[in-house]
């Protein structure tokens, strides 16, 4: 095997843990960069503290153009995507991916792109699905494609999603995952179930190199732009011209969110309407008896809504997306 030159590696929920663990057991001597991306949206990290706390591989939330060098750890900042552009590292404000920003995908990504063959991805515990397209990705351009033993994981869902759709090259629990990659990178193990397909051979489809199918009746939960699908080996995602996109399982999720969080405004509304028009009854109840009526009957009717959708909101959902997961982590 070519000697890997870098690691990259993506975790969401119960990731501050594993990755404290993980870091503790690597040595100083190791010689490759490690560039992680853990969902913290536009929070404050302390990540990186923590990190330097756990293990010797000194550690830092990653700055726009700073060189990669071997032997460092880069943690992606909030609310920026970090990426690898020409032996750089570059953090971007740009669209969320699969509801995140920072995500796993636009890393994995970029390794796949930049260093083929010597990339090594790794998916540690998590819920949904992010970083599987980029694992994907990083797998068809010749690099290492592990993960968490789902069983191991405090959130086994990401590492599953991951094994769903990827030739992995490992599966193992995190105790057993520093000695691999000092192995995989020390060039002291070959990988037995190489693909035989080269990068240039296949180009991982993309939003931007892949002809989308017909536009869905569906539109963006972030932007409200159309949607359009496009399929990346076993993969289904949805990209909107903005740049937002998602796999199937976040987009239903991100969908049902929205739609709740829309109706339980309509309910707010309705009350709103109902209390307006009883304030508007008592203020011509004098002078106009009938317009009175008129506005109590339509305070009523507002409010009769409003607990009609109420309990249509509160009513159970038929949820695939998320009873998947369940029936799989059980």
């Amino acid at each position: 095997m070519d000697r890997s030159s870098i690691i990259v590696i993506g975790a969401s929920a119960g990731g501050v843990t594993a990755l404290r663990t993980l870091v503790a057991a690597l040595p100083d001597t190791l010689s490759a960069p490690v560039l992680i991306v853990l969902h913290i949206g536009a929070y404050q990290s302390e990540l990186p503290a923590l990190l330097n706390a756990a293990g010797p591989i000194p550690a830092k939330h990653a700055e726009d153009y700073e060189p990669i060098r071997p032997g460092h750890i880069y943690v992606a900042p909030p609310d920026r995507h970090m990426i690898i552009a020409d032996g750089k590292i570059r953090l971007l404000r740009g669209p969320k991916e699969n509801c995140a920003r920072p995500a796993i995908d636009p890393l994995f990504r970029s390794a796949a792109e930049n260093y083929g063959a010597d990339a090594i991805g790794v998916i540690l515990t998590g819920n949904l699905n992010d970083g599987a397209l980029g694992l994907l990705e990083i797998k068809q351009c010749g690099g290492v494609a592990i993960v968490q033993d789902p069983d191991d994981a405090a959130y086994p869902e990401m590492p599953r999603s991951a094994a769903r759709h990827v030739a992995l090259d490992y599966s193992l629990p995190l105790a057993e995952m520093p000695e691999l990659l000092c192995e995989l990178v020390d060039r002291k193990e070959v990988v037995m179930s190489k693909m035989s397909i080269q990068p240039d051979e296949q180009k991982p489809e993309t939003p931007e190199n892949h002809a989308f199918e017909r536009p869905l009746t569906v539109t963006c939960p972030d932007c409200g732009g159309a949607l359009k699908k496009f399929e990346v080996g076993s993969i289904v995602k949805f990209g909107c011209h903005i740049g937002h996109s998602y796999t199937a399982e976040i987009l239903a999720t991100a969908q049902f969110e929205e739609m709740e969080k829309v109706m339980r405004a309509s309910v707010r509304f309705l009350n709103e309407r109902a209390e307006f028009c009883l304030q508007m009854a008592e203020q011509v109840r004098d002078n106009d008896p009938d317009e009175s009526n008129d506005w109590h009957a339509a305070s009523k009717q507002a409010l009769d809504r409003a607990y009609k959708l109420r309990d249509l909101v509160e009513q159970d959902w038929i949820t695939p997306e998320t009873s998947r997961q369940l029936s799989l982590s059980s």
